[in-house]
């Protein structure tokens, strides 16, 4: 047995020295009254009570503090050690570190953006063992393979372009290295990650390819910099690395060079701070790798003793305290005593009955119990727990805006696995809120789940009631606002997922649950853009209506007026009818004129925006779902550009 905190045992000195002092105290306290009376007449003038309850409490605190002491040294048992076994891949990055790295043609240098690609890259590959080489004119060894992804990250905060002694940047030699180092590890298939600007290649690509791709390594290349470059900077010389003839340097990104590695054994190529999400490119790219078991780190098990002198001091605190009391009557103690035999209901039975409610499908009554226990004074861990329960039981009950509310409340724990499953149900919920609303049914289970036929044709039945809807004299139809609401419901509902697949990415059902939805608003993205162009067809172009009355007036045709002139005495109401044509035209533009404006009575808005049109454009704004989870400060993302 040891002890955590050994300092505490010297407390116990104290014991000792307050046992004597209160004996000290017990003696000096007794002359003033042995001076005051005599003898004879102190049991009369003074009443004293037997002093064996006060030194009994006294040596019962004593010993609880004693006690106490032991329990503040942690007093504890060593049951050996663990080692932990974890599941991964081998994951070697070689970076570039040639001077060219330091061009500023992205901020702040490409080799400051390397570095917080290959940070993203710890982050996402947790389970895998993860080496580093640093190249350039001749590769090198930085960090060997190991799932110690903190000592990695503390090599690449320190490495740069000084920590090789030979300039250039000979890609070839360092996948050489990489691929030697891999193939020592017994694996078939490994991944390697190359970060540069693919610039003063030097080597047979090649044939280091061909050996890459023959011992099963998967190459993916990152691109640093752009193609317009920058000029390579250099201390020793203010305006920049010049060359023999005294000219500026110029670097740029060689793609080509990046992309043939890639392609040449079966990876991809992306260029780094383009919005491409490399780690969930690179994470989802070497699932198809063979994964195999290996030792993670070792942990020290440790028993606690603790709580075996802990109980003791309680004891005994509450023995002298007891035993202190001066009991006026029985009635306090006929109290206590009829409180402890009277049946209180307990925290353990309420959780007892609602996980019994919940077994037995009585799922209303699960959720008030859980309800009841999380509104208690809980400590937080737990009340996020009882929350889980009240929303799962809410859910199975089809109680769908209560199950919100407490997934809701459930997301603030501090435990990933809680928070984990609080993303799932929230998914879940707003997916069935979204069916609900386009169905009126839950979404089915089992055997009936409906294929997109299905799908297509209550969609298409919302839209043909959408569009037969009268429009409301303001505001929206409640067809279109229950469009509205499943659009936004469903996109909310992959967020969470992704969320999801973030805390616990070994849980399947998320994954697939996520793939599902996607599909759901990818079908729905395209029902709305062929109603829209049916609506389009269907409108009348312009120039295309029935002509109005008196259009063509005073153009001859055939046909009118009897073929044949007529005389000069006719002339006259002829030219009267003409005259009264002419008024009539112009009341005829005169009462267009008055047509009323609508445009601007149409409220806020593009006045020709179809519901259709508004539901499209809230997918739209939408459409980064499928570049990255949903985490704390929500990142935006540009569309990758699709190079691989």
């Amino acid at each position: 047995m040891n002890f955590e905190y050994p300092a505490w045992l010297w407390l116990w000195v104290a014991v000792p020295i307050l046992a004597v002092g209160a004996v000290l105290t017990g003696r000096f306290m007794k002359r003033p009254w042995e001076e005051f009376a005599a003898e004879r007449l102190r049991g009369r003038l003074v009443k004293r009570d037997h002093p064996l309850p006060r030194w009994l409490a006294l040596g019962m605190i004593l010993a609880a503090m004693a006690a106490l002491i032991f329990s503040l040294a942690r007093p504890q048992g060593d049951a050996g050690t663990k080692t932990e076994k974890t599941s991964g891949r081998n994951v070697m990055i070689a970076l570039d570190l040639s001077r060219s790295m330091r061009v500023q043609d992205v901020k702040p240098d490409r080799l400051a953006q390397a570095k917080i690609v290959i940070y993203e890259l710890l982050e996402s590959l947790k389970d895998d063992r993860v080496g580093l080489i640093g190249f350039a004119g001749s590769p090198f060894l930085s960090a060997p393979l190991t799932i110690d992804h903190v000592a990695v990250k503390e090599t690449v905060e320190q490495i740069d372009e000084k920590w090789v002694s030979k300039g250039g940047s000979d890609i070839a030699a360092a996948i050489k290295l990489a691929t030697a180092t891999l193939r020592e590890t017994g694996q078939k298939n490994n991944a390697l990650i190359v970060i540069s600007d693919g610039e003063e290649n030097e080597g047979d690509l090649d044939a280091i390819i061909a050996d890459a791709e023959s011992s099963g390594v998967t190459i993916f290349a990152v691109g640093v910099g752009t193609e317009d470059g920058g000029f390579v900077p250099h201390p020793d010389f203010p305006d920049g690395l010049v060359d023999k003839a005294g000219n500026r340097i110029l670097s740029r990104l060689q793609p080509e060079v990046m992309r043939k590695l890639a392609n040449g054994t079966g990876g991809r190529y992306v260029i780094a701070g383009r919005g491409a999400d490399i780690p969930s490119m690179v994470e989802v790219a070497i699932e198809g790798i063979d994964a195999f078991e290996m030792e993670g780190g070792r942990t020290r098990i440790v028993i606690e003793f603790f709580q075996w002198a802990l109980f003791p001091a309680i004891v005994f605190l509450m023995g002298a305290i007891v035993s202190g009391t001066r009991w006026r009557g029985m009635s306090g103690a006929a109290a206590m005593l009829f409180f402890l035999m009277v049946p209180q209901q307990t925290w353990a039975d309420t959780v007892s009955e609602a996980r019994k409610a919940f077994t037995e499908k009585r799922y209303d009554e699960a959720r008030d119990a859980y309800r009841f226990l999380a509104d208690g004074k809980q400590p937080g861990g737990r009340r996020a727990k009882y929350r889980l329960g009240e929303a799962l039981s809410a859910y199975q009950a089809q109680d769908y805006r209560g199950a919100r509310m407490a997934y809701s409340e459930a997301l603030l724990a501090d435990e990933s696995e809680v928070v984990a499953a609080a993303h799932e149900g929230m998914g879940n919920t707003l997916f069935q809120l979204g069916w609900m609303g386009l169905s009126g049914s839950r979404y089915p289970e089992g055997d009936d789940i409906p294929d997109m036929e299905k799908f297509d044709e209550l969609v298409q039945e919302q839209l043909k009631r959408m569009a037969e809807a009268e429009p409301p004299e303001s505001g929206e139809t409640n067809e279109f606002i229950r469009l509205d609401s499943i659009i936004l419901n469903w996109t909310d509902t992959v967020r969470h997922y992704r969320s999801a697949l973030a805390k616990d990415p070994a849980d399947a059902a998320p994954r697939r649950n996520e793939k599902l939805t996607i599909n759901y608003l990818k079908r729905l993205q395209e029902l709305l853009e062929e109603e829209k162009q049916q609506t389009e067809e269907e409108m009348p172009q312009p120039g295309e209506g029935e002509p109005q009355e008196g259009e063509g007036e005073g153009e001859p045709q055939e046909g009118e007026g009897g073929g044949e002139p007529q005389e000069n005495g006719d002339a006259g109401s002829g030219d009267e009818e003409n005259e009264e044509g002419k008024g009539g035209d112009e009341e005829e533009e005169g009462d267009k004129g008055k047509e009323p404006d609508t445009t601007e009575e149409e409220g806020e808005g593009d006045p020709n925006e179809s519901p259709e049109e508004r539901a499209r454009r809230i997918l739209s704004e939408n459409a980064d779902l499928e570049k990255g989870p949903l985490s704390p400060g929500r990142r935006e993302f540009r569309n990758p550009e699709k190079d691989w």
